[in-house]
């Protein structure tokens, strides 16, 4: 965007991030990312079954952002302001993304987390024009930062 935020997408911009801050969605966020690494939607479904505190933890986080994407998506937030102050959901969509079609066809539900996809693609390309390799390198930042199997033990 080349215009600059209205004040009524500045006041929506600071209530989408006051939401953010409650704590229990906080301690959600903070659980998955330090545990929501899938490979297919059956490790999805262990770590975070629905009716389990993982579950509903997922859950939040993947409807907060979604909601948030929705807004974007439809103009509500200004995307410029919302790219440069809210990296944290393309965090979430790298995360949620191996199990996204999966998900979708088992659950007959071609616009689960359509919203946040939308938006991470064009967060993608609007960071690439502004700093080439940042999204190359969060992704190894963030393969990094899984958890990684446990080794043998030496004999």
């Amino acid at each position: 965007m080349e215009t600059k935020p209205t004040h009524e997408q500045a006041q929506l911009h600071l209530q989408v991030y006051d939401l953010r801050r409650e704590a229990r969605l906080r301690q959600a966020r903070d659980w998955f990312f330090q545990n929501y690494h899938v490979k297919t939607l059956d490790d999805a479904m262990r770590i975070a079954a629905p009716g389990t505190e993982g579950g509903t933890f997922a859950g939040m986080v993947m409807g907060y952002w979604e909601q948030a994407c929705a807004l974007l998506n439809y103009g509500l937030l200004h995307e410029d302001l919302f790219f440069e102050t809210s990296g944290e959901f393309f965090g979430v969509w790298e995360l949620v993304k191996p199990v996204i079609a999966e998900g979708r066809e088992r659950f007959v539900n071609k616009q689960f987390l359509a919203h946040m996809e939308k938006a991470a693609q064009r967060y993608e390309s609007w960071m690439e024009r502004r700093s080439p390799g940042h999204v190359a390198a969060m992704r190894q930042f963030m393969q990094q930062m899984r958890p990684q199997p446990a080794t043998a033990a030496k004999a």
